[in-house]
């Protein structure tokens, strides 16, 4: 990637690919979300020009895409998804828009983990199962593996749709895969002598970082909603029964049912975000963020996520 040119790129919610010469192969792709634009920029880096739908500061769960991104659909060869909960909604008004357009679900081929009770209540007594992409968490980017994974699927859609393309694709997937395994090398070395291992969330969009890393996510909100009363101070009592120091808040969300969990067990509140166009990056000062709170608990602060 090149950051000079990353601002320019998050404003318009679109590719930062490189400039194209006139007579070069460029596939016009579509991502759901900013991570997915990433990992489609850094495989077709060279012959790819990526957007994104859901743009920086709007929320997967209640994105409606503009007027102007469904018009631009019509003229894009591939939409590379991963379930977040707009497309629930949008992926047959997306799917006319072209319907020569072809489709990636990211999803196939990974193992899926079942959101939380939270997020689907009462629903998940209703025919609910692992294979029903629907019902399972849509945040499959935040485990390095996985988009390991992710990649190799990226890479055979685009070699599809442009087989004179393949050698890039391929050297563009090993340069990034590499830059993965350090980052799984690094995340496990630094998050493996954690003696508190659980972590709060607002919105549980963490849980297979969580899974991969031994870890475990205590969401807040319920079925969307605020807990109560009665919940607010079950959550206090769980989250000091399992030493929990850090709650986590995506920045679209209010902070102040958080900050009152963490005044209570004398935590701190962090804005993170799972949808940061920088991916490495942003794992990175997660798990810095949970050691910190580990080794630092009586200090109770809260802090921004870097630039996004």
């Amino acid at each position: 990637m090149r950051p000079s040119i990353l601002p320019l790129a998050l404003l318009l919610g679109i590719s930062h690919s490189p400039v194209f010469a006139a007579e070069e192969t460029v596939l016009q792709v579509f991502a759901s979300v900013l991570p997915v634009q990433t990992f489609v920029d850094e495989v077709g880096d060279g012959r790819v020009e990526t957007r994104v739908m859901v743009v920086p500061g709007q929320s997967p769960a209640t994105y409606d895409p503009s007027p102007k991104q469904v018009a631009a659909l019509a003229d894009a060869e591939l939409y590379v998804r991963v379930g977040v909960p707009f497309e629930d909604a949008w992926m047959k008004r997306i799917r006319a828009a072209n319907p020569a357009m072809a489709v990636l679900d990211l999803r196939d081929g990974l193992d899926l983990r079942p959101q939380t009770a939270h997020d689907h209540g009462a629903d998940d007594a209703h025919g609910h199962h692992h294979h029903e992409h629907e019902a399972m968490d849509p945040h499959i980017w935040t485990s390095p593996p996985n988009v390991r994974t992710m990649l190799v699927s990226i890479r055979d859609q685009l070699t599809a749709l442009d087989p004179d393309g393949s050698s890039v694709y391929e050297r563009n997937r090993q340069r990034y895969d590499a830059e993965l395994q350090r980052l799984d090398t690094w995340l496990e070395e630094t998050l493996s002598d954690l003696d508190h291992r659980a972590f709060l969330v607002y919105h549980p969009a963490w849980g297979y970082f969580a899974d991969t890393y031994g870890l475990e996510q205590v969401p807040i909100e319920r079925a969307g909603k605020e807990p109560g009363p009665r919940r607010l101070s079950a959550l206090i009592e769980q989250a000091k029964a399992v030493g929990a120091r850090a709650i986590f808040v995506q920045p679209e969300f209010d902070q102040r049912i958080a900050e009152q969990i963490a005044r209570s067990i004398d935590g701190r509140v962090e804005v993170a975000t799972p949808l940061a166009v920088d991916y490495v990056a942003n794992l990175k000062r997660f798990a810095r963020i949970l050691v910190d709170a580990n080794q630092a608990p009586e200090t109770a602060k809260t802090t921004a996520p870097d630039g996004h």
